[in-house]
């Protein structure tokens, strides 16, 4: 499992002084850096091979500024041409939110979904849980 940690900006706060909802799904596409490595080396967007086909992300508890946060990134499927991503937001020692995304392995020229190749499975499992 990956792990980031990461210390929220005043930005990131709602009115009521916890994190706002709509920053977690940026702090999990962040921590997934190391994934996007596997596709695009050098993160080229220019010769990018993903796509986002679904996200989701449950909050289970409050998350607040100036408290550090560590992000755990994890594989948990990989099919065909797909595979889905979990992530969880750690606060304090409380598992404070939990997302999902599903990525794609994507040609952009033929606007279809490419099958994963051997070497992407094969790195991808070194983060499966």
């Amino acid at each position: 499992m990956l792990s980031e940690k990461l210390m929220p900006r005043f930005s990131e706060t709602d009115v009521l002084g916890h994190i706002n909802n709509t920053v977690l799904p940026v702090w999990f596409e962040a921590a997934r850096v190391p994934i996007f490595k596997i596709f695009t080396p050098d993160l080229n967007p220019h010769q990018w091979k993903l796509i986002v086909a679904k996200v989701e992300v449950v909050f289970k508890g409050e998350l607040f500024y100036g408290q550090q946060v560590e992000i755990k990134t994890a594989i948990e499927h990989i099919g065909n041409s797909s595979f889905v991503i979990v992530q969880q937001a750690w606060q304090h020692g409380q598992c404070c939110a939990e997302g999902k995304t599903v990525m794609v392995r994507y040609d952009f020229a033929d606007k279809r979904a490419q099958p994963l190749s051997q070497q992407e499975r094969d790195q991808l499992t070194h983060f499966m849980v």
